[in-house]
This record gives structure tokens, sequence and C-alpha cells, in this order.
């Protein structure tokens, strides 16, 4: 793992109106790190991944990509830059098979413009071939006939085909039984393993010990813990998340830092 971030907040804030989401928020993860976003709802950590991705523009603070500020107006621009996210929603089209949902908007074509239909099969295979995923009997199966944990595999496959530098997961155990639970964990592990920097936002902390390597912990929209898994414990975290050390917000009580 490099410790050098290739992603870097530096003291972002969001407010919407009268309510302040993040305040002075410094967030990092480097290559090879799966860094764990963990808080309590209301805690700022859907907030803060829609300013990576570009969906929320932040009011103040500063985004560091490979340690150059970068100005993401949108998800392309996160996308241009390398970072993905995977909505806890996933965004996936049950009418269409794995290849058409991993390849939906980013069509491939041949050099008469026709859809490149074995070359789009081909590279959907590699991809999860490479992370190791075993369960989809057939990449033209439909999505709707998918488990929830296949189609979280899908999801991040259709994520990291891209040249992906950093990928942040947005709950992606939530709703899935045991068995499901193991396959998406172990794919989170072995994204980290290939290097990628992967930030899991998680309520689980079950999750989070297991395959994380830090943990970064947000409460009321502030920055208030950063541990190393191994050198913490879940009591520690939940500590930090029910009652972490919060900064006074300048002309506004902390009762109304809420998100």
């Amino acid at each position: 793992m490099n410790d050098s971030p290739i992603l870097e907040l530096r003291g972002v804030s969001k407010a919407f109106g009268a309510v302040q989401a993040l305040y002075e928020v410094d967030f990092h993860v480097a290559a090879g790190e799966v860094m764990a976003l963990v808080g309590d709802n209301g805690a700022g950590k859907s907030t803060l991944i829609k300013c990576i991705a570009g969906i929320y523009s932040s009011d103040s603070g500063e985004i560091l990509y490979n340690g150059e500020p970068v100005s993401i107006h949108g998800p392309k621009d996160a996308a241009k830059l390398g970072i993905e996210v995977v909505y806890q929603d996933l965004a996936l089209a049950d009418n269409l098979d794995v290849v058409q949902n991993m390849f939906l908007g980013r069509e491939e074509t041949t050099s008469l413009r026709r859809l490149d239909e074995v070359d789009m099969e081909r590279r959907a295979k590699e991809t999860l071939q490479t992370l190791s995923v075993t369960t989809i009997r057939s990449v033209r199966q439909t999505v709707a006939g998918l488990s929830g944990g296949q189609r979280q595999s899908v999801a991040v496959a259709k994520a990291v085909m891209w040249n992906s530098k950093v990928v942040i997961l947005d709950e992606p155990t939530a709703a899935l039984g045991v068995a499901q639970t193991r396959q998406v964990l172990d794919l989170v592990r072995r994204l980290g393993e290939q290097g990628l920097a992967v930030v899991l936002v998680s309520h689980n902390l079950h999750d989070v010990f297991e395959v994380s390597d830090s943990v970064t912990v947000l409460r009321l929209g502030q920055n208030v813990a950063e541990f190393k898994t191994k050198e913490t414990n879940q009591t520690e975290v939940v500590e930090a998340i029910t009652a972490g050390k919060l900064s006074k917000i300048p002309g506004q009580p902390a009762a109304e830092v809420v998100v």
C-alpha cells in the first residue's frame, strides 16, 4: 500500500441553506488502501461522497488527486480522473444483461458503427475473472435474475473496468444475506489487493473491521477521528461515532449542525 494519498480532501465544507452538512472535513485514501467511512445517520457520509463524485459542489476547501488540486463539476469529471461510485441502489437496468449493464452509456462499436458485442462480452468476462467473480453463470444473463450479491459484483465490475483508481462503495452489504455478504467482502478485499483505493461507506462495523485498513469517523458533518483498523477496536470507534469531539462552527450552535 502506498502511504501517499491518491485522493485527499482538505477543509471541505458544504451547507444547504441554514443546514451545515459538512464543516472543514479532511479525508484521504491511498492506492491499495480500504478506507472505511463510518458515522451515524446524518453524519454527512452521503454528502461527502457526493462532493467527491461531483454531484454536489463544496462551498470551501479543496480536493486533491495525486497531490494536485482538481475541480470536479460532475460525475464525468470524476470518471475522467478514475473515480467511480457504486451507490446503494446500484443503478443497474434489470431488463438488460450483464454485458449491456457494464457498458451502458459507454458502448463499443465496430468500424461499421454497429455494437461490438464480441469485444464487449470478452472485456466483461475478463473483468469479472480479474476480480475472481465466479458466481455469475453467464454474462448474458439479465440482471433481474441475479441475486443481491451477484448484482453488487456486476456493479463493482462495471466501476473498475474503466481504468478506475478510486472506487467508492456505498453500503455494499446492506440487505444481503450471509453468503452474499461474504462474496461482496471478498470482492472489496481483492480491490485493495489489486492496488485500487477503496472507500467503504458502511454502518456494519463487523464488515468494516474485517476488510478495512483504516477508519474515518464523521459526526454531525465533521471528521472527529481516524484510526488504523489493526490499532483500534469496535468500542473505540463506536465512542467516536456517538461522542466524537466537535469543533465549534462560527455563528452556529452545534445542535444545528445536522444533515
